[in-house]
């Protein structure tokens, strides 16, 4: 898997960023539209492959949040604060979206993106994520974008091996720290956290005396 994805790095042409430019657009006017509409009577379109292109196991969709530090957060206004950069349902579709993104090295503030499936909001209220969890790894300054792409590249390349476990990953831009978290549908699942724990181990190449946490989101909550 990983070798389609490394071709893929090299492989980006260029040739749709001017139909890119458009389709954002049409698709923000197609969002508000949708948006003024009520939800139960629109179907979205479908995200799917093109023609040739390498599907995914599952679509995913990034997501963008920015927070003032210092104020509080309630659910609501977090919900406010998270923006929907995008949906994919092939490597090729992927990379275009993350070769424009900023990485999280490179962003500011209290600044977090979101890779979930799609469906899934990285919310802890979400039905498929409320009794999950999620394993937290603090970064020092000067990692995150080396282990955010590492992380993401073996989500979307399905190497968990959990099955449907996986919800989706997160990573936290803060001042003096970076962290990164993937989270999972059943906290109680003990196989199944430490499969995920024993993968991003290998998969970040993390040091051995990284202190990795696992919080379920009820603790989370609270």
């Amino acid at each position: 898997m990983n070798n389609k994805f490394d071709a893929l790095k090299d492989d980006d042409s260029g040739d749709h960023d001017q139909n890119e430019e458009n389709n954002t657009q049409k698709d923000s006017e197609k969002e508000k539209n949708d948006r003024d509409k009520p939800q139960s009577t629109t179907k979205r379109k479908a995200v799917v492959p093109g023609p040739a292109e390498h599907p995914l196991q599952y679509n995913y969709t990034f997501w963008y949040s920015r927070r003032t530090p210092g104020r509080p957060t309630s659910s609501q206004s977090y919900e406010q604060n998270i923006k929907q950069i995008g949906t994919f349902a092939s490597v090729e579709q992927f990379w275009r979206f993350y070769s424009h993104m900023v990485r999280p090295g490179d962003l500011t503030g209290h600044s977090d993106f979101h890779l979930f499936k799609e469906g899934i909001k990285p919310m802890w209220e979400d039905d498929a994520n409320k009794n999950g969890g999620k394993w937290i790894i603090r970064l020092r300054k000067g990692l995150a974008s080396r282990c955010w792409e590492n992380l993401i590249l073996a989500m979307l390349g399905e190497q968990f091996m959990v099955g449907e476990e996986i919800c989706g990953a997160v990573v936290s831009v803060r001042f003096q720290e970076d962290i990164i978290s993937i989270w999972n549908k059943t906290a109680s699942d003990q196989a199944t956290t430490a499969r995920i724990r024993d993968t991003l181990r290998r998969v970040l190449n993390l040091p051995p005396n990284t202190i990795m946490e696992y919080k379920t989101h009820t603790d989370s909550i609270k």
